[in-house]
């Protein structure tokens, strides 16, 4: 019986990395790469589970070790939100766009086949001219960090046409679900839950009528499989919920879950916050035979389920 693939998880103890580990689990043999505090709060939850380094993206060694003998690497890591990344434009470069080289060429040299990157479906585009967001639509990202994670996709595109390693790309909304952190500035719905359940006032950018597009994780998660196995000409994926939600709305929704009515403190626009982000996946759903299954409602549900069980301090 031959071993199982193994697949390399850069930042791989995160939210996105936590739940897509899981996933691979039953067919793949996982390893994952993230720094020492993070690795040791994936060992404390999940022991022995999976395979885990502790290093540093930016260092070209732990990665070079870390590669060794996997055929698939998931590229995770991301050091500025897209809140931030307009602060230090040159801090965003140098540790996302160009660590990303550094794990290019580590992959080229260690004979990995495919690489697959989570790119931001809810910044690269920029204020959208038409919705839902096809991937044809122009690429005029508002911030930073929507500039970064382009460079990234054009830099893989580069490395299949020099050296032949493939990827893929997904484009992914505003993604939700367990595991992610309530005391981040990323992450809307955690945010709000959490502090929905404390009862604490919810503050809100705005009149609360932006409009985004929320995804559970674990339709996250079947679109990496889905797009790790696709063999055809295709290599960006958006991947979005199917249709938009007001950040009112989205409220609304808490409302029902959590049982009680949240206070609203609304506050001023964010600058680089686009009025409407809602992605069309007609091509994930041709060619990847995918679509999202869990709708807002539930993955509320579950995602407040799972913090009233955590006891995360909200």
């Amino acid at each position: 019986m031959s071993a199982r693939p193994r697949c390399l998880l850069l930042g791989g103890a995160g939210f996105m990395g936590t739940h897509l580990a899981q996933a691979l689990s039953g067919s793949h043999s996982v390893r994952i790469l993230d720094r020492p505090a993070s690795i040791r709060r994936l060992r404390e939850l999940r022991p022995a589970e999976f395979e885990s380094v502790e290093g540093d993206l930016c260092n070209d060694k732990d990665v070079a070790e870390a590669m060794r003998g996997c055929e698939i690497v998931f590229h995770l890591v991301s050091t500025t939100l897209p809140k931030s990344s307009n602060d230090n434009p040159a801090y965003d470069v140098e540790t996302n766009v160009i660590g990303t080289l550094r794990v290019l060429e580590s992959a080229r040299r260690s004979g990995v086949r495919m690489i697959l990157f989570p790119s931001s479906g809810g910044t690269v585009y920029g204020i959208p001219r038409s919705v839902p967001i096809a991937e044809s639509h122009p690429t005029e990202p508002t911030c930073s960090y929507g500039i970064a994670k382009l460079a990234i996709e054009k830099y893989l595109q580069l490395y299949r046409q020099l050296h032949g390693l493939d990827y893929r790309i997904l484009r992914i909304a505003n993604p939700y679900g367990e595991h992610q952190r309530t005391t981040a500035n990323q992450g809307a719905v955690a945010v709000f839950l959490s502090q929905a359940l404390s009862g604490e006032p919810v503050e809100i950018w705005g009149d609360g009528s932006v409009v985004r597009d929320f995804l559970y994780m674990g339709d996250v998660c079947s679109a990496f499989l889905g797009a790790m196995a696709y063999r055809g000409e295709e290599r960006v994926f958006n991947i979005g919920g199917g249709q938009g939600h007001s950040l009112n709305e989205l409220l609304d929704e808490i409302e029902r879950v959590v049982g009680r009515p949240v206070e609203r403190r609304y506050s001023a626009v964010r600058e680089f916050d686009v009025p409407v982000n809602v992605l069309d996946i007609s091509r994930a759903r041709r060619e990847l035979a995918w679509q999202p299954m869990v709708d807002l409602r539930e993955g509320l549900r579950r995602t407040c389920e799972w913090l009233r069980r955590a006891g995360t301090p909200y």
